[in-house]
């Protein structure tokens, strides 16, 4: 063709001029090599140098290699940037797919009228406004039996304010476990949303809802999708907890989940609350809604000697149990 004989020599737009050839007529070849500019080989810093991007993996494998952290390029990109690097999720995208560092996105995985929730979705404004809290099941492989997890936390900052691990979840449970939330943080209006499970529709529990002025909200029967927040949280437990670890008993895997909420609540990184930990979140952008506690009474939560600011309680109903709370662990002890 007269255009491929002369195109070195003529531009192509008069070739087909003189041809009397439209321009859609000359399709586009692509050429062997790949479009565009070659990757970057090294990746500045927010002091001005440049680094290799061998420099950037190591950084990578630092992250990824701390326990509990379960990141996708996103919030290693954030990591990274707080680390000193300027870098955006492309290139770490890259980075990570190059040395098969991404995170595997397919994981083998009574009495008395209820009040059930009015809005499939929760949009909280502040802090301690909405809770939620459930329970979930923990296999520990060495024992071959389950043990239950009641979990509280706040919607707005997505914290972990308490939680307990017991063989068995009683009415008892979940009114200690929120006598200790609610002795923390003195606020009132709070509305805690949770199932129809028989420990949460229990009359003790609702009376001593009532009596702190907390309003207690039902998701509809076959519907967790109301309860998306804490489910979501139970979903992460699983992902990168309970599936990652061999529970020889029930005291380690207590240890081990205990371990994991304070890594939540302190350094894991979510997108739905700007790229921060829950507490980071909190303390930024709601500090007049940091805990207030006053002293305790009727000698249900008494005060330790720890200077780590530990908590003692009593159950007396027997069973250890134990439960994490802004910037310390509390525990329940027999």
């Amino acid at each position: 063709m007269t255009v491929e004989k002369f195109k070195d020599k003529v531009r192509i737009s008069r070739l087909l001029a003189w041809c009397s050839e439209h321009k859609s007529s000359w399709y586009y070849r692509r050429s062997a090599n790949r479009p565009g500019r070659k990757p970057s080989t090294h990746t500045m810093t927010v002091t001005g140098g440049m680094v290799a991007n061998q420099k950037v993996i190591v950084a990578i494998r630092k992250i990824l290699n701390e326990e509990f952290v379960c990141y996708g390029y996103q919030k290693t990109t954030s990591e990274l940037r707080d680390a000193g690097f300027i870098i955006n999720p492309k290139k770490t995208y890259r980075l990570m797919a190059e040395e098969k560092l991404l995170l595997n996105k397919k994981v083998i995985q009574t009495t008395g009228k209820r009040e059930f929730v009015k809005a499939r979705k929760v949009k909280a404004k502040h802090p301690m406004q909405y809770l939620a809290m459930d329970i979930k099941y923990v296999y520990i492989h060495g024992e071959k039996r389950n043990v239950f997890l009641l979990t509280v936390i706040d919607i707005c900052t997505r914290k972990v304010l308490g939680h307990v691990l017991k063989p068995s979840i009683k009415k008892h449970d979940v009114v200690l476990l929120l006598d200790g939330v609610l002795q923390e943080y003195q606020v009132k209006g709070i509305r805690l949303r949770n199932d129809n499970g028989s420990q949460f529709i229990a009359h003790l529990v609702r009376e001593y809802l009532k009596e702190n002025d907390v309003v207690q909200e039902f998701t509809h029967v076959a519907t967790p999708e109301e309860n998306g927040h804490i489910e979501a949280l139970h979903s992460i437990l699983e992902r990168e907890v309970i599936r990652r670890y061999w529970f020889d008993t029930y005291h380690y895997a207590k240890w081990k989940i205990a371990d994991y909420y304070q890594f939540y609540n302190s350094k894991r990184r979510h997108g739905s609350i700007k790229m921060m930990s829950p507490e980071k979140y909190w303390q930024f952008y709601f500090s007049d809604y940091l805990p207030n506690a006053k002293p305790a009474e009727s000698g249900m939560i008494v005060k330790g000697s720890d200077a780590g600011g530990t908590c003692e309680a009593l159950d007396n109903h027997g069973a250890k149990a134990s439960f994490a709370l802004v910037n310390k662990r509390q525990s329940l002890l027999n």
